[in-house]
């Protein structure tokens, strides 16, 4: 058997509950993701995946991420200084790696600026570097219960697919009424049954390139984020992302009630394209 066999073999044991088959198969295996999930297996897998912000900042500035980051925030300030809005809210904001850089480069600025963020931690790396924010520490759900505010421009930047589906579509629908633009950077990731052997081995394919990307940073960032995540999505009860096809995206999107949605590519990446959704 192949690694990618072995290591999807792996995933499939570790979804049937049993964590010993999963940690031998792996072993087998030999791989660099082989070996960070048997490891990762030997612990007692009780991290959550925002529990090590510095796995997650290692993550988000390393590999891939330089280059899909940087052709984000240059659409986004493209279309602040297209759109001129003046009222703009991030939701899911992070540290601020797609808003800030998006705000230095635009020449218009919005009068009134809220980032939306559940992690004191990451907010804290936004707060100083957009001073003229109002920082809010709060999930989505949470933060769009607490008024009635509206807003000419909303984005969400690979942020929405934490949200379960229920729960966001019930924060699409909130939203429709309340922004005039709403933009989603997200993946189009492909279609399989659900912990299929099909989709195990494209799991495995993907992220043994993911992991490949970070060099010196790898162990950090399989350990602190990419595992958690993927074991998230293999065991389907513990799962923290909620991923679909673009055209999933933009069908929730219509369902909430946005009667223009388009789809353009943002840029390729280990997981799958990322493509930008503007709906309005």
């Amino acid at each position: 058997m192949t690694s990618i066999e072995l290591l999807a073999d792996a995933l499939a044991a570790y979804r049937s509950g049993d964590r010993e088959r999963a940690a031998e198969l792996a072993r087998r295996a030999g791989s660099p993701l082989a070996d960070e999930l048997r490891i990762h297996l030997a612990g007692d897998g009780s991290a959550a995946v925002y529990d090590r912000p510095e796995a997650f900042t290692a993550f988000i500035r390393g590999g891939g991420n330089v280059e899909l980051y940087r052709r984000l925030s240059e659409e986004l300030a493209a279309r602040y200084d297209s759109a001129k809005p003046e009222s703009l809210l991030d939701l899911g904001c992070g540290d601020g790696l797609a808003v800030v850089p998006a705000l230095e480069q635009a020449t218009h600025a919005p009068s009134r600026i809220d980032l939306v963020e559940p992690s004191a931690a990451l907010l804290d790396g936004v707060r100083e570097r957009v001073p003229a924010a109002t920082c809010w520490q709060a999930t989505a759900q949470e933060f769009l219960a607490r008024d009635d505010l509206g807003w000419d421009f909303t984005q969400s930047t690979f942020a929405l697919q934490s949200i379960e589906p229920e729960q966001r579509a019930d924060v699409l629908r909130t939203l429709q009424p309340r922004t005039g633009t709403l933009v989603l950077a997200e993946f189009d990731i492909p279609e399989f049954t659900e912990g299929s052997p099909e989709h195990l081995r494209s799991l495995v394919a993907r992220y043994e390139r993911g992991v490949a990307e970070y060099g010196a940073d790898a162990s950090l960032v399989a350990q602190g984020f990419l595992l958690p995540v993927l074991l998230g999505i293999v065991s389907g009860a513990e799962r923290t992302n909620w991923e679909h096809p673009a055209a999933v995206w933009a069908e929730q999107l219509r369902t909430a009630g946005f009667a223009q949605v388009d789809v353009e590519p943002l840029a390729d990446y280990w997981w799958s394209p990322a493509v930008l959704i503007t709906a309005c």
